[in-house]
């Protein structure tokens, strides 16, 4: 069966598997329709993995309401089906406030994050009523005070270094220290601080930061309940990995300060911002081998020495997709995992010290540092699983035009499992119809608006 998602000029389909159909499956057979001429990267995407992740949710955190950041995944299909099992959404460009309202999202149900924002972000959030905005420093305050007085602000209060790579990363958020002088200057400028927000990272492991970020916000709530500030919106910020294990750990380090210091009776709503969480799994990109290169491990050798097998080489593989493109979360210095194999090898083939590069010849356009594949050939297929976040929304620099097609799948079994959600075709997805494969006779099921 197919289900075709017509969201004006974008024309996404989403294939619901039958059977045995694997996600594998999907990727063989638009590897197989590619021409020789060809051989475009592309993603196939298990919408069910989005949907699996909001029960795991619910289930675990089910006291804090999720809000989607934007920027992780911008693709249409992604924010249709989040808005329809009624998460709130996080944006910091105006191209996605618009995207996020296309759906019917209510303003109630939209943040403009981000630390830097331009006018035209804002006053687009003045026209559609979006109160909630997040800030940091003095010269925001003011900014907003000026174009939005009646804004609702959430102040980002920094957690500090809680691991080596948060140290190194840029700062985002005031200290604690600071958060007295901002909100003084709030109420001076007659703005509203409805709350705060901070940020743990998934790098960090200890439930100590935690306990010092909660520790930290009712000392904000104090303060700002001190200068007359009606506070009832705490966030947690993001920093979820995608790992059920993960999820169960930050609620165990989570629920217990909240209890103590923001329980039911204080009226505090507790949001979070998870974006990788919901579609780093969902989604799988294949690549093509474009070009190849044989080089010596040690650079004082002499290529003779390795082609009469008395050394062994390293490769190079160049793909027809990097940094610049798909890839872009390595620019935010996030590791890229080692590809699968298309086509299945002999274990008994060799495997070699192996480089994957994209194709600008840019040195900054390594994809995968090192890794060991055996020796593989300029044509052949690479796939990346948990290739969901940071590659289609707006970190990924390519031109709509040379943008990886995207094919979505949903299982049968997981397509029931969304109405058991509460999300119907002809009411909270309009976009979408439900029809059976061309060879069988076709049954429309529901009709897009």
């Amino acid at each position: 069966m197919r289900m075709k998602g017509m969201l004006d000029e974008l024309h996404y389909s989403v294939e619901v598997l039958d059977g045995d159909t694997a996600l594998r499956d999907v990727i063989d057979r638009h590897i197989c329709d590619q021409t020789l001429a060809q051989k475009n990267a592309f993603f196939v995407a298990d919408l069910g993995a989005i949907i699996w992740q909001q029960i795991r949710w619910k289930t675990h955190m089910d006291h804090i309401r999720p809000f989607y950041v934007v920027k992780c995944n911008g693709s249409p299909v992604v924010i249709e089906i989040l808005a329809a099992l009624g998460t709130g959404f996080v944006c910091s460009s105006k191209h996605e406030l618009e995207l996020v309202k296309s759906f019917g999202v209510p303003s109630q149900d939209v943040i403009l994050g981000g630390m830097c924002k331009q006018l035209s972000h804002i006053k687009y959030a003045v026209k559609h009523g979006i109160q909630l905005l997040v800030c940091d420093s003095e010269t925001e305050l003011r900014k907003i005070a000026r174009s939005y007085p009646k804004a609702k602000l959430l102040l980002q209060v920094s957690t500090g270094g809680c691991c080596e790579r948060e140290e190194t990363a840029m700062p985002f958020g005031c200290t604690l220290k600071d958060c007295r002088h901002l909100l003084e200057c709030a109420k001076e400028l007659s703005l509203h601080v409805a709350g705060v927000k901070f940020h743990i990272p998934s790098c960090c492991a200890e439930p100590q930061a935690f306990t010092r970020a909660v520790s930290d916000a009712r000392c904000v709530f104090d303060m700002g309940e001190e200068l007359g500030f009606v506070m009832n919106v705490l966030d947690i910020g993001g920093g979820f990995d995608g790992t059920e294990a993960q999820l169960e750990k930050v609620n165990r380090a989570l629920k217990p300060m909240l209890d103590v210091y923001f329980p039911p009776s204080t009226g505090v709503s507790v949001i979070a911002e998870p974006g990788v969480y919901y579609v780093s799994s969902a989604f799988s990109l294949a690549v093509n081998i474009i070009s190849k290169k044989m080089a010596a491990r040690d650079a004082n050798q002499h290529p003779h020495d390795i082609l009469s097998g008395n050394d062994e080489p390293e490769f190079l593989y160049y793909m027809n997709d990097g940094v610049f493109g798909s890839f872009a979360n390595k620019l935010l210095e996030e590791p890229v995992p080692a590809p699968s194999l298309h086509k299945e090898k002999s274990s008994d083939e060799p495997l070699f010290s192996s480089s994957l590069w994209g194709p600008s010849s840019d040195g900054l356009d390594q994809v995968v540092e090192s890794c060991l594949l055996p020796e593989l050939n300029v044509g052949e297929w690479l796939v990346f699983s948990h290739a969901g976040a940071n590659s289609l929304g707006v970190m990924g620099a390519h031109t709509d035009e040379h943008k990886p097609p995207v094919h979505y799948v949903i299982s049968a079994g997981d397509w029931y499992e969304i109405q058991n959600c509460g999300i119907t075709l002809d009411t909270t997805m309009k976009n979408f119809s439900l029809v059976q494969q061309p060879n069988l006779t076709e049954t429309s099921i529901s009709t897009p608006a």
